[in-house]
C-alpha cells in the first residue's frame, strides 16, 4: 500500500477548497462566524472540521476514506484491523476490557496501570487479580510486570479472561513481553496491552519492539504523545483469534463521540503517514541528536541523566535528577521560568520527551542546557543524595470482595490503625511510587498500615486522597474483620 497518501486529509483539503456553504453542523460554519472577532488565528483551523458528509465518510460505518486511511494504518502496524480513536486511549481501554471480559470474569492486571483500565474492569464488572509491577530504586519509579509474577498469577488463574498490561511506562521503561505474551496464548489467554507511550515504536531499530510486533492481541496507542497527531487522537490495533472484534467494535460505537471531530481524524491519518516515512537515516539522526543531548545534560554539574536496564527504553525519554538538594518539582519550576517546560516531574525526576525528528529537521536544546548551567551553581555544594521511597506488595493480590458484593455497603471513616482486617473503601495511591497501595474491595493489612506510615513520614503525596495525610482511611461499614 502507498503509506505517503494521506485520503482522509486529502479529502477534507479537497472539500475545503471548493469553498461549501455550510447548511450543517458544526455551528462554526468552517470558522466563517469568527471572521467577524479577533479569532483569526483558530480560524483555519476550523476550515477542516466538517462532519459526515458523504465524500467524509463516517467513523462509525467506514466505507471511504476513512476506511482507507485505516487500513493503511494497518498495513503500516502489520495488524489485521486498526481504528481510529477521538476520546484518546481511555476510549480504547476501555472497549478492548469490555470486549475480552463479562461480570465476574477474572482479569490478571498490572497493579500501576492507568485509571481507565480500572474504570474499564468496573464498567464490565470483572473481578481484577493484581500484579505488582517491578520497582526501580535507582529512579524511585515503578516499571513492569516481571514474567516470573505473571507466570505465577497464569499458575493461579489459568482460566483468565485477559491480561492487562502497560508497556512502556511513562519514563520510557520496558518488560520481557515478548516472553510473558507467549506464555499467556499458550494457556488461552488474550493480551491486552496499553501502549499509550509508544507508538513511534515500530519506527526504527534504536526504539523497543512495539506489542503489535510481539503478536499482543489489542493494542492501544496515544499517537499524540510522541508521534504529530492532535490530542485526543489515539490508535487500537486488533490483531487477535482470543477475543470478539464484532464485540469490540460494538463498544468502540458505544463509547466515542457520535460527533467525531475531523481535525483529530485527520491528523491521525497525516501522523500515520509521517510514522511510515521515517527512515534508518532519519532514525540514526535522531539518536545521534538524543546522545548528544543527553551528553550535554551529564556534563552539568548537579544534573545525573537516568539510564535503561541494559540500555533497552525509549530514547526519546529523558529522564534527569538533581544531585543537589533540588527535588524533582523544584527542579520542573526553574526550567518554567526559563519557558521550558517538561512533560512532568515527580519528587525525585523530571521527564523530558525529545521530538521523533527526521534527519532534516533542528530542535533547540541550548536553552536547557543554558538554564541549568547557570541556576544549579549556587546550589552545587549542597548535594544530597536523595532517599528512596521503597514499596512492597505481594506480587500477586485480589480484592476480597468484588464490585456487585460491594454494592449497597455504606462507607466510614476510621484511624489508619482501626482499619487492620478490614475492607478498603478507597484507592490509595502514594506519588511516589505511583503505584496503588490498596483498592476498594481489598483487604488493609498491618504492612499496609505500617508501609502508609512510613510514605507519609518520607514526604510521599496521596493523589485525591487528603484523608490519608489526615491520618485516617475510608472502609465498608458492614464488611467487618475479614482477615
Amino acid at each position: 500500500m502507498n503509506q505517503k497518501r494521506t485520503p482522509l486529509f486529502d479529502q477534507l483539503k479537497k472539500h475545503s477548497s471548493q469553498h461549501p456553504i455550510s447548511f450543517h453542523v458544526p455551528g462554526h460554519k468552517y470558522g466563517e462566524l469568527l471572521s467577524y472577532g479577533e479569532s483569526e488565528f483558530f480560524k483555519d483551523i476550523l476550515k477542516l472540521d466538517a462532519t459526515e458528509l458523504g465524500s467524509l465518510d463516517d467513523l462509525h460505518s467506514p466505507g471511504g476514506v476513512i476506511l482507507e486511511s485505516q487500513r493503511l494504518l494497518a498495513n503500516l502496524y502489520g495488524v489485521s484491523t486498526s481504528y481510529f480513536l477521538v476520546n484518546g486511549s481511555t476510549a480504547g481501554n476501555l472497549a478492548m476490557i469490555m470486549a475480552a471480559a463479562e461480570e465476574n470474569d477474572t482479569v490478571l492486571v498490572q497493579r500501576n496501570c492507568h485509571k481507565s483500565i480500572l474504570n474499564g474492569i468496573s464498567l464490565a464488572k470483572a473481578d481484577p487479580v493484581f500484579l505488582a509491577p517491578e520497582y526501580n530504586h535507582d529512579w524511585g519509579v515503578a516499571g513492569g510486570v516481571p514474567f516470573e509474577t505473571v507466570k505465577e498469577a497464569i499458575g493461579r488463574y489459568p482460566h483468565a479472561k485477559a491480561l492487562i498490561l502497560t508497556y512502556p511506562n511513562y519514563y520510557g521503561m520496558v518488560s520481557d513481553l515478548e516472553q510473558i505474551i507467549t506464555h499467556a496464548h499458550h494457556y488461552g489467554i488474550p493480551v491486552l496491552v496499553d501502549e499509550a507511550h509508544g507508538a513511534h515504536f515500530i519506527g526504527a531499530k534504536c526504539f523497543p519492539a512495539s506489542a503489535v510486533q510481539l503478536k499482543a492481541d489489542i493494542v492501544i496507542q496515544s499517537a499524540h504523545k510522541t508521534l504529530p497527531a492532535m490530542t485526543m487522537g489515539a490508535y487500537l490495533h486488533f490483531n487477535s483469534k482470543l477475543v470478539n472484534e464484532k464485540k469490540l467494535s460494538s463498544y468502540l460505537g458505544l463509547l466515542q463521540s457520535s460527533s467525531p471531530s475531523y481535525p483529530i481524524m485527520a491528523s491521525l491519518d497525516m501522523a500515520r503517514a509521517y510514522l511510515a516515512s521515517f527512515s534508518d537515516k532519519d532514525a540514526d539522526k535522531l539518536y545521534e541528536k538524543i546522545e548528544n543531548f543527553r551528553n550535554a545534560l551529564n556534563r552539568i554539574r548537579g544534573i545525573k541523566v537516568l539510564s535503561y536496564k541494559n540500555n533497552i527504553g525509549d530514547p526519546l525519554k529523558v529522564t534527569i535528577q538533581s544531585t543537589t538538594s533540588l527535588s524533582g518539582y523544584e527542579l520542573q519550576q526553574i526550567l518554567e521560568q526559563h519557558g521550558i517546560y517538561a512533560e512532568m516531574a515527580d519528587p525525585y525526576n523530571v521527564l523530558l520527551v525529545f521530538p521523533l525528528l527526521k534527519s532534516n529537521m533542528d530542535y533547540s536544546v541550548e536553552g536547557v542546557i543554558n538554564c541549568l548551567e547557570k541556576e544549579l551553581k549556587t546550589y552545587i555544594t549542597t548535594e544530597d543524595p536523595k532517599k528512596k521511597i521503597i514499596f512492597s506488595k505481594e506480587p500477586v493480590s485480589e480484592l476480597s470482595f468484588n464490585q456487585k458484593k460491594r454494592e449497597g455497603h455504606t462507607k466510614k471513616t476510621v484511624l489508619l490503625e482501626d482499619s487492620v482486617g478490614r475492607i478498603s473503601a478507597q484507592q490509595v495511591t502514594p506519588y511516589p511510587p505511583g503505584i496503588p497501595l490498596l483498592f476498594p474491595g481489598e483487604p488493609i493489612h498491618k504492612e499496609d498500615i505500617q508501609n502508609i506510615r512510613i510514605l507519609l513520614e518520607a514526604g510521599a503525596r496521596f493523589q485525591n486522597e487528603e484523608n490519608i495525610q489526615q491520618g485516617t482511611i475510608k472502609i465498608y461499614e458492614q464488611l467487618e474483620e475479614v482477615l
